[in-house]
């Protein structure tokens, strides 16, 4: 059975795929750094409303499948996740913040994949089924 999060204005079921790599692909996320950042982004993720699905820390990258509310989009959230991340893992290692120049853990992009069941066919024969010939009007992207 599907389960939706429900908002005071919103039921929703959004979910992404998140993956992102540290600075230079450096192997820094090993032993202790590895726990931490685990728990970090538990924390992150908490904090704003978002719940992982599932996670996987390599040893230079992160996969975060997460269902999200709304209100965030996702850009915010990688801001969030690698920002606040970053910052707390130089601090309580500075000797992992070492080898990165300039401050930075992560590497400056992401890749984001949305999924779900409902695919884009499902949706346009949805739509189809659903015209009611005395409206009119239909808004199609031709």
């Amino acid at each position: 059975m599907r389960r939706y999060r429900k908002g005071s204005h919103s039921t929703h079921d959004l979910k992404v795929h998140l993956v992102w790599c540290t600075k230079y692909r450096h192997k820094a996320l090993q032993q202790d750094v590895a726990c931490r950042i685990r728990d970090l982004l538990r924390q992150i993720c908490e904090a704003n409303d978002i719940q992982i699905v599932k996670g996987h820390v390599s040893k230079d990258h992160i996969h975060l499948y997460v269902s999200y509310p709304p209100k965030l989009s996702v850009s915010e959230m990688i801001k969030r996740l690698k920002g606040r991340s970053s910052k707390m893992i130089q601090a309580e290692f500075p000797e992992v913040g070492a080898k990165f120049w300039g401050r930075h853990f992560w590497g400056i992009g992401y890749a984001a994949f949305s999924s779900g069941t409902v695919t884009d066919q499902t949706i346009q024969e949805y739509l189809e089924h659903h015209i009611d010939k005395d409206d009119g009007f239909t808004v199609d992207g031709e």
